[in-house]
């Protein structure tokens, strides 16, 4: 293992295993930490990561054998279906995504978002906004010996690159995807609770139709209900869980095969496809879909690789899951080759009678637990969506303890509940669930392999012919499943289609209807001539305080700014243009996140922050935002003067730089938590330290403690103080613009944001009309900017704009 790699399984498990407390520098203890270390990821990722695929044996013979297929009078046909699971198993599962994509992560992080923003960094694809040439100057931007800058591009990336109308259909495929994958985790947990419950009808004696869906539905909401109340808090037993699992599965498979069929071994040769294929014709072929549910699950390999990194997910899958997985599927196969009337319950079946209510119990633990973790895949799925601006902004809840850095959004929580009673109650058939169900994991899949055909070629820098070979060999395969999921189509597999399709909508509406809303600010955008000749005071009366305008524009003052002053002719001594972005990369150092600018000449006072986050990052309402950005604007002031203040950008606003990786960062400006309760206003000051007097009369000092006592987002926050530290300063300006600065932050901030209301044009075709309104109603509906900034709503300005696009 790498110390590359050991890095990597750092951020995995910084909660268990601290890799930065090494207390030598011994080979032999470094190999047995990483060893360690290795082994716990590898038990961790067996409770999240391998639910789904795990829990396949409990439906994937039922819906192999189901249909004209129900009533099977030759062995032969067992032993094809059982070498057509091990080849699905061991070319998809073991092959494709264990070998080969495992390889293709962006800085660690895996999924189609990860794809799609490793092809963005890479080629002209991306269609995010506020691009900056400085953006590639990033850590993160460029992946080590990945670096494409001194080769040739290939004739893919030009032809990409050259037609305009390439970038939204890539966009548009990978939407697809994530549609699916948030189709996949609705329709899961309805398959796997009701194959897990379906067991009662052997011992209990359920003859009862309607009492199998009724009692999944009502697992079905204590499982959502638990991952609203915290399933973090269990999180712990999932490993456990799916540990007892595989143990029991891989016995009983050992068992059957000993027992029922020593033969069954004959089946690994691909002899026995032909044979099963020669013997149901046209009926094996439409119920191909159903060996496919053998590796649905696979996908979660690659797309929840950030959490555990490839070693511990190797390691995991090859040397547990997939002999387990073969073992069973093999004695499930020994057992049906000699009571073939037992198909239709093939699972529970097959299960000794001493063992039946064990392996029950630990089979409908492991239904919830495999549905767990892919609820909290689909709501990372959502979470990346958004930060590529193709989702309307939910609320998104970090409370994960057992596994660094996953999301819970109530609003697709709730979505997802009312989905899976719907496929449950709808349905009541986890055969027909099932065609729906492997529909909506094919695609993913088939979405995943041309995106890894244009990753091999575009970003590894191989040639085009590796690129199509690895197309056609994956892709055929499940092109081939899915000619037998459209004979399914009336029987469920509708089902995905018509959701993602609702999801596209949306998705695809949000995105265009931001992108013309981002291109309308930077077509209205003030002139920087025309501020200039309004002079330091801007033509208005400059109060003491700390103006943040929010704008989604990098360069240029928004129209927003000057729309407010002709109504108010009134504003702050300082003036910071707040800029929250996304970048192509997964995550950004927090030393690298803040970008600071001047904008205008010195006396003017108006600086320029933009805030770089990646698709995996999450706005902490730990950080003081306003306080980092005041000791952030600091560094640039005395870093400016001492002539290092960044590149040049491409701007008439001036210099930015990224002023955390300066060593005499934090250094400038003295910082300190005030007592509860002290008046901001106090003229004390630490030893060392200028004295800087508030400008607030006492009428407003009582004022705002009033606000403050009546307001309990202001009372809760820590009260910090700012000193300006007594130093000699070549340039008297510095000192001067550095006393300002804290005497603005002194005064208090107000937050500007604008509230906009936007409408199509009344000439616009339908279909663009369509799109407008609906995003705008999305607008209107979905969560507020400011609840996501976590602005306090006694600091906030909202400023009206109405957007005709």
């Amino acid at each position: 293992m790498s110390s590359d790699d050991a890095d990597r399984d750092n951020r995995g498990s910084s909660t268990v295993i601290p890799y930065g407390s090494r207390r030598g520098s011994s080979a032999m203890v470094d190999g047995k930490f990483q060893r360690k270390a290795l082994l716990f990821l590898a038990y961790q990722s067996l409770g999240y990561m391998f639910g789904d695929l795990s829990a396949s044996p409990l439906y994937v013979y039922q819906s192999v054998f189901s249909g004209k297929l129900q009533h099977v009078q030759n062995e032969d046909v067992i032993f094809g279906a059982f070498s057509l699971i091990f080849w699905t198993l061991s070319l998809i599962s073991l092959l494709k995504y264990a070998i080969i994509m495992l390889n293709a992560d962006d800085n660690g992080e895996g999924g189609i978002i990860a794809l799609y923003s490793h092809l963005c960094r890479n080629a002209k694809f991306c269609l995010l906004p506020n691009h900056q040439a400085s953006d590639e100057e990033l850590s993160a931007y460029h992946k080590p010996g990945c670096s494409n800058r001194n080769i040739s591009p290939s004739p893919l990336k030009r032809f990409v690159e050259k037609h305009k109308r390439s970038k939204p259909a890539l966009l548009l495929f990978v939407l697809l995807g994530a549609c699916m994958a948030i189709c996949v985790g609705a329709l899961m947990p309805a398959i796997s609770v009701l194959s897990s419950v379906e067991g009662l009808k052997i011992e209990a004696k359920i003859t009862n139709n309607s009492m199998i869906p009724l009692i999944s539905c009502v697992l079905l909401v204590g499982l959502f209900v638990l991952q609203h109340r915290g399933a973090d808090k269990v999180a712990f037993m999932f490993p456990p869980i799916m540990i007892l699992w595989l143990l029991s599965i891989f016995s009983v498979g050992i068992y059957n095969v000993i027992k029922w069929n020593p033969t069954v071994y004959k089946a690994l040769s691909p002899y026995y496809i032909y044979k099963f294929f020669s013997v149901t014709g046209k009926d094996g072929w439409a119920n191909l879909g159903g060996v496919f549910l053998c590796v649905t699950g696979t996908e979660a390999m690659f797309a929840d690789l950030g959490y555990y990194r490839q070693a511990p997910i190797r390691v995991s899958f090859c040397c547990v899951i997939y002999p387990c997985l073969v073992l069973q599927y093999m004695g499930q196969a020994a057992f049906l080759s000699k009571n073939l009337s037992a198909v239709p319950i093939s699972f529970y079946a097959s299960i000794p009678d001493f063992l039946f209510w064990p392996v029950f119990v630990v089979a409908t633990l492991v239904a919830i637990v495999a549905s767990q973790a892919v609820i909290s895949s689909t709501f990372s799925i959502v979470q990346q969506c958004h930060a590529f601006e193709c989702f309307p902004r939910v609320k998104a809840v970090h409370s994960r303890r057992w596994i660094h850095g996953q999301t819970f959004i109530p609003e697709i929580n709730w979505v997802l509940l009312i989905i899976s009673l719907a496929m449950t109650v709808g349905f009541g058939d986890k055969n027909h669930i099932g065609y729906a169900y492997g529909t909506a994991s094919l695609i993913v899949m088939f979405v995943t392999t041309w995106l890894t055909s244009l990753v091999i070629n575009i970003v590894w820098n191989q040639s085009l012919l590796l690129a199509i070979a690895f197309l056609l060999f994956f892709g055929s395969i499940e092109v081939l499943f899915l000619s037998s999921y459209f004979m399914k189509i009336p029987k469920g597999g509708w089902v995905p289609l018509v959701l993602s399709a609702l999801f596209m909508v949306v998705m695809y509406a949000w995105h265009y209807g931001s992108r013309k809303k981002y291109l309308f600010d930077m077509h209205n955008k003030v002139s920087m001539k025309w501020i200039l000749t309004l002079g330091p005071s801007l033509g208005i009366v400059r109060v003491p305080g700390l103006g943040l305008i929010y704008t989604e524009l990098a360069t240029g003052i928004p129209a927003s700014f000057t729309h407010f002053l002709t109504n108010l002719p009134a504003f702050y001594q300082v003036v910071i243009f707040v800029c929250i972005k996304t970048v192509p990369v997964p995550s950004v150092p927090h030393k690298e996140r803040y970008l600071i600018g001047r904008v205008g000449p010195k006396s003017f006072r108006l600086y320029r922050c933009i805030v770089r986050n990646g698709y995996k990052d999450v706005y902490s309402h730990e950080i003081d935002f306003e306080n980092e950005l005041v000791m952030s604007i600091a560094e640039y002031i005395q870093l400016e003067a001492e002539g290092c203040s960044g590149s040049q950008e491409g701007s008439v606003d001036g210099r930015m730089a990224v002023v955390r990786t300066s060593g005499k960062f934090g250094t400038r400006l003295l910082m300190s938590e005030s007592a509860s309760g002290a008046e901001e206003g106090s003229s004390t000051s630490l030893p060392g330290t200028l004295t800087v007097a508030s400008s607030k009369s006492p009428a407003l000092k009582k004022l705002q403690a009033m606000y403050e006592q009546e307001s309990p987002e202001l009372n809760n926050r820590r009260r910090i103080r700012f000193e300006l530290i007594n130093t000699i300063y070549k340039d008297p300006r510095v000192k001067e613009e550095l006393m300002e600065l804290v005497e603005a932050k002194r005064a208090g901030a107000a937050y500007v944001i604008g509230h906009s209301h936007v409408k199509a044009k009344w000439n616009s075709s339908f279909l663009k009309q369509f799109t407008i309104n609906l995003y705008s109603f999305l607008r209107k509906n979905c969560r507020s900017p400011a609840v996501g900034l976590n602005i306090p709503h006694i600091c906030l300005i909202k400023v009206g704009m109405n957007y005709h696009v």
